[in-house]
């Protein structure tokens, strides 16, 4: 494997002695020596000298056919990052261009960024707006992203899991809509591994006992077809088999509910001629060897996909009654199909055809750039990711015979946005197949969708849409329309929300403050003024949902923990009064009004579990179980004992609201257990936020999951409900 492979300067030099294509060799050493140098006395996580990564990375783009400053910029891609060097350093060594590609992969770690999940947002931001002034910056982080995915077992578990989801949330699309499918594909492989490593396991040892056989069979349907082209083709076209990868076959099983047996295009050969006209006259030729499966072929030479991708597809059943499938493309084809964007680039030696078509296909990411630029939430920019680079598209036309392909489960108002902007902000209805459809009627290929405007020029789009349409293009134009044609109505409804949320959350800043208050969240969302703030908020610019913990998290610190630091005559121990009074969240506290509640991390308390306070210093009041293993040590200590406080939850407390709450379920490892987890928490619409597994000494599987319930009573429920799935053990909330 790849992964144990050893990377040194004279390995990269003997790959490209060995290719046909010329590089400036003498460029490439330059930049290996820059980089050995001041990567000099670092190491990566599995002890080899650091140097071995970019070399790594310089390696898998030479397997691309690259050109030199691309792998120049590899071979430098984390020395400003990482070493003392700096952008003019490399700028003046090794020119502009590869500076620039260097700056496009180099992180924004040093940016002053709230947290994490904003940096992370920054980053994903900037390599989308390095992509779209050269395609070569993305291609470099994918070869990156791969190299340091092959030797993730060096990295703790909990860095595997989050490194893996991004890479499937992030970089797997990404490379989808690149067309480099066998980078997408082995990402896409090793992070199923990390993700879910019992269905990993089980799909390896189902191919490994079929592996003998596997090969046999390939092997004998590559003969047949062989000779029989052997009767029209001298020399007879190249004929290749090949197994769908570990996580194709998961996804199948899974999301199509398929057993293994029911997977028709786990096993394929793929046929590889030169001409177009080749291509249909081989699929006459299968179709008449073969018996073809009904709907199972499609023509993506006449219809290429999103990415470029071209070839005809059929499903057939030879006499040993197995199902498989046969991909039929030029050489061309299947160049763009392997290597994707990086077969086709314009800065590749020798290219040939259209620019303006090769800057047509790069469209998507200027369209994904301009819809992110106001964002700072990365979750928001990975769903937009994940849902505009669908690995899946459907392709409609307008009725005049225009096609245009849209994600997977895109509805008419989509179409009505990816036509025209103004066909979108016009829009009153829509016909597919001549027969009128709702508003959220979801567009499959082949459909005719025609789009009926309204002739008032004043008409405009409903916000109701922003919670209908699938893509993040029309969502942006419906949001940009608004911020446009609406901004007093959007003042007035974000003013509102804002105060509905200070409310709720018992935050009173003076009004002559708020602005100051407010400043660095204004500043983030490039608010001038406070009506421009209230705006934003009202158009969907700014989620109050993503800023809300930070604010309260200030407004403890600057009016409630400043006051009570002020010099006061009241005695150090609380007072308590028989008096209850009613605090935030549900939650009644004896003797003290208006205070600050805190939930407890360490028992997560539920509405319906006893509880008990606890009055912190400068928190209010942190809640707990009276199981707690935290208030059962320190009740009876004199240091604390003054300090804890009756609590008891309203009759009707939070009706509406939810608590997050950490279960620990044993159960046998067995391929799916986390799929049929998940499957039940959907069907009783439970959310799931959280979901991690490991193996256990024993053999068994430990799954940790976090979901939000109402209270102990509906936990107790969900609790019920897991413990019924097959090869379940327990089922225990964690904390107690």
């Amino acid at each position: 494997m790849d992964n144990i492979k050893t990377y040194t300067i004279d390995v990269l030099i003997q790959k490209i002695l060995d290719g046909e294509k010329q590089y400036d060799l003498s460029k490439i050493v330059s930049a290996y020596e820059f980089a050995n140098k001041y990567h000099s006395g670092q190491v990566r996580g599995s002890g080899e000298p650091y140097i071995t990564h970019p070399l790594a990375v310089a390696y898998i783009l030479l397997e691309l056919g690259m050109d030199t400053d691309t792998i120049c910029a590899a071979l430098l891609h984390d020395v400003v990052e990482d070493t003392e060097a700096t952008d003019e350093d490399i700028r003046k060594t090794f020119g502009t261009d590869v500076a620039m590609l260097v700056d496009g992969v180099t992180k924004f770690n040093k940016l002053p960024i709230f947290t994490k999940e904003e940096q992370q947002a920054e980053n994903i931001k900037k390599i989308i707006l390095a992509m779209s002034q050269d395609i070569r910056v993305i291609i470099i982080k994918l070869c990156d992203r791969l190299h340091n995915m092959r030797t993730l077992q060096f990295k703790s578990p909990e860095k595997q899991r989050l490194t893996s989801l991004e890479t499937m949330n992030v970089f797997v699309p990404i490379a989808h809509r690149l067309g480099i499918k066998a980078i997408k594909e082995e990402l896409e492989d090793i992070s199923f591994r990390y993700l879910d490593p019992y269905a990993y396991a089980e799909i390896e040892q189902m191919l490994e006992k079929t592996k003998d056989e596997r090969d046999a069979f390939i092997e004998s349907i590559k003969e047949r077809i062989s000779a029989r082209l052997a009767k029209d083709f001298n020399p007879v076209p190249t004929i290749e088999g090949r197994v769908k990868s570990l996580y194709g076959i998961f996804t199948k099983i899974y999301t199509q509910g398929k057993s293994f047996d029911e997977i028709y295009d786990k096993y394929a050969v793929r046929v590889i001629v030169n001409t177009v006209t080749e291509c249909y006259f081989v699929l006459g030729v299968i179709h008449d060897m073969f018996n073809p499966i009904p709907n199972r072929f499609k023509d993506y030479i006449s219809t290429p996909k999103a990415n470029m991708y071209q070839s005809l597809h059929t499903t057939v059943i030879g006499r040993e009654g197995i199902p498989f499938e046969v991909q039929i493309r030029t050489w061309e084809m299947h160049h763009t199909a392997e290597l994707g964007i990086a077969a086709h680039w314009k800065y590749k030696e020798g290219i040939s055809g259209n620019s303006n078509k090769f800057e047509n296909r790069l469209a998507w990411i200027r369209q994904l750039l301009e819809t992110q630029q106001e964002s700072n939430d990365v979750e928001e920019i990975v769903r937009a990711i994940k849902n505009d680079l669908a690995p899946e598209d459907v392709f409609v036309m307008t009725p005049k015979g225009d096609m245009i392909s849209l994600p997977v489960g895109s509805t008419v108002i989509d179409f009505a946005y990816a036509i025209h902007t103004q066909v979108g902000h016009k829009m009153i209805g829509a016909k597919v197949d001549k027969k009128m459809v709702p508003l959220d009627y979801e567009v499959k290929t082949g459909e005719i969708v025609e789009i009926i405007t309204s002739k008032d020029p004043n008409h405009g789009p409903n916000r109701a849409w922003l919670d209908i349409c699938k893509t993040n293009e029309a969502k942006s134009k419906i949001r940009s329309w608004f911020k446009k044609e609406r901004r007093e109505e959007n003042i007035a409804e974000g003013k509102a929300e804002l105060e509905r949320e200070f409310k709720r959350n018992l935050i009173r800043v003076p009004d002559e403050e708020l602005a100051d208050f407010l400043s660095l969240d204004m500043k983030r969302h490039n608010c001038d003024t406070l009506d421009d703030f209230f705006a934003a908020i009202g158009y969907g610019g700014v989620q109050l949902s993503k800023i809300l913990p930070r604010l309260k998290d200030e407004y403890t610190k600057k009016y409630i923990q400043s006051a009570e630091n002020e010099p006061s005559e009241a005695p150090s121990q609380p007072v308590i009064t028989a008096a209850p009074k009613r605090g935030t969240s549900g939650i009644i506290v004896d003797g003290l009004d208006n205070v600050l509640i805190k939930f407890s991390q360490c028992c997560a308390p539920l509405p319906g579990d006893d509880v008990v306070g606890f009055i912190t210093r400068g928190h209010g009041v942190s809640i707990h179980k009276k199981d707690c293993v935290n208030y059962l040590n320190q009740k009876d200590d004199p240091a604390y004992a003054g300090r804890w406080v009756p609590v008891r939850w309203e009759d009707k407390a939070n009706q509406g609201a939810t608590f997050k709450a950490t279960l620990d379920i044993v159960g046998h490892a067995r391929l799916g257990l986390l799929a049929d987890i998940s499957s039940t928490l959907t069907a009783i619409r439970i959310p799931l936020h959280e979901a991690s597994a490991r193996e256990l000494k024993n053999g068994n599987a430990n799954v940790l999951i976090t979901i939000s319930v109402a209270g102990s009573e509906q936990l107790n429920g969900v609790i019920n409900k897991l413990r019924k799935i097959d090869g379940v053990i327990s089922v225990d909330r964690s904390g107690k």
